[in-house]
């Protein structure tokens, strides 16, 4: 007998399968045992009598005859006449998976993350983890796009800043890569438009419930663009298909998370920082300094973005100079065509135009007290002709946290790394 899935049981009624996965829970009544099996699809109760049930997380197969049953979990249930141990669990498990919530002890879940995985919400956040990366691949591609594949050892940061993992690379110092930008930029000009799913790594000894020292970036890039308009209205398209996608693969997912899909009818609204700040300031009494927008005035111009134009999407623009890489193309008043796209009160993307003249790369960097020799390697490309460009980026945890209503980034990432952690 073929093995069926707990998703596929709807459309068994009346028949007798086999099922394989684990035990999800048990319990005795009397001389009746009820044993949850649960398997990559979802959860099913199976009824047994006078049968010894396993510990949980035991991995077993099922068989009996599939029956309506109300009160059953999805309406169905399993009468069972065989059990059979493909692998029993040798000890309890170091978490009781069914009565996991999101409010337990963070550092338990992590440090035994390779059991809190297998609980159903969990594995729902990597399923539309998953879908929310096909469907950024997905449109990207139908867009003429081509997907590379850039190095994550390099020499040197072109971002510059001390936030870099150094690696011993054959007796010479190298780093481990905060960003493909380099690279996605000299693609631009031989492939004109391209993408990469890739992990990048910030050495920074931030705790935050934001923050990982490695994530899953979603970088993009395209050439002989006019402004950063262009930008933003592929990015736009982009987020929206990728919803679209989630919301079409992913609904009993969705469903067990205290959430809702945006609304993608509407335009994602665009302010400029400074009127940003004006905006917060004088609709809700809050005042944010620094060169960016704090985690209060980003809750806040989203807060703004929903009442105003049903929007939780918002892009915040024209960032001064001072807050952007000396790369983002500068315009009148010391601003520059560089934005974020702020999500649900988070930003999840920083962008824009980038400078595609050596000269003009050269003046930033000096204009900025930086030495132009230390950024040869990332200047020798703008010798040779490179269209008007800019891109962005995507962290793909945060994306689904803020989805999902999950509090902590690292619950988006099957096995995260933060300034503290690096196991499992």
């Amino acid at each position: 007998m073929s093995r069926v899935l707990v998703s596929e049981l709807k459309n068994k009624l009346g028949e007798e399968v086999s099922l394989q996965g684990w035990v999800h829970n048990r319990r005795q009544l009397g001389g009746i045992g009820f044993l949850i099996l649960r398997d990559k699809s979802g959860i099913v109760q199976c009824v047994f009598e006078k049968t010894e049930i396993p510990l949980h997380e035991s991995c077993v197969e099922v068989v009996g005859k599939v029956v309506g049953a109300k009160k059953a979990p999805g309406g169905l249930e399993l009468h069972a006449h065989s059990l059979n141990i493909i692998s029993e669990a040798t000890q309890p498990a170091p978490i009781e998976i069914p009565k996991e919530d999101w409010h337990a002890n963070p550092d338990t879940l992590l440090e035994y993350r390779h059991v809190s995985l297998r609980g159903v919400k969990a594995q729902a956040t990597m399923k539309v983890q998953a879908e929310l990366v096909k469907g950024f691949r997905s449109f990207l591609n139908n867009q003429g796009f081509t997907e590379i594949f850039t190095p994550k050892l390099v020499a040197a940061s072109a971002e510059g800043g001390a936030n870099l993992f150094e690696v011993d690379y054959y007796g010479k110092r190298a780093y481990l890569a905060q960003s493909p930008q380099l690279y996605k930029q000299i693609m631009v000009g031989v492939l004109e438009r391209v993408f990469e799913v890739a992990p990048v790594y910030r050495a920074e000894l931030s705790h935050t419930s934001r923050h990982l020292s490695e994530y899953l970036s979603l970088d993009v890039e395209m050439g002989f663009i006019d402004s950063d308009s262009d930008v933003m209205d592929l990015e736009e398209a982009l987020l929206k298909s990728m919803m679209r996608q989630v919301a079409e693969v992913c609904q009993h997912e969705i469903s067990l998370f205290d959430t809702s899909l945006p609304n993608i009818d509407v335009t994602f609204p665009r302010i400029p920082l400074m009127e940003a700040r004006a905006l917060i300031k004088e609709k809700y009494d809050y005042e944010t300094g620094g060169k960016d927008l704090d985690p209060e005035a980003e809750r806040l111009i989203s807060r703004w973005a929903k009442e105003e134009h049903d929007s939780d999407f918002v892009f915040v623009t024209h960032y001064p100079q001072a807050a952007r890489p000396f790369y983002t193309y500068p315009i009148e008043n010391g601003l520059t065509r560089g934005l974020d796209l702020i999500f649900r009160g988070v930003e999840i993307t920083s962008g824009g135009q980038r400078v595609h003249q050596h000269d003009m790369l050269v003046e930033e960097l000096e204009k900025r007290k930086m030495d132009p020799e230390a950024f040869s390697g990332y200047l020798e490309v703008f010798k040779h002709g490179m269209p008007p460009h800019g891109g962005f980026a995507i962290g793909a945890e945060r994306i689904t946290a803020l989805l999902l209503g999950i509090s902590n980034v690292r619950f988006a990432r099957a096995f995260p790394r933060d300034g503290s952690r690096l196991q499992p």
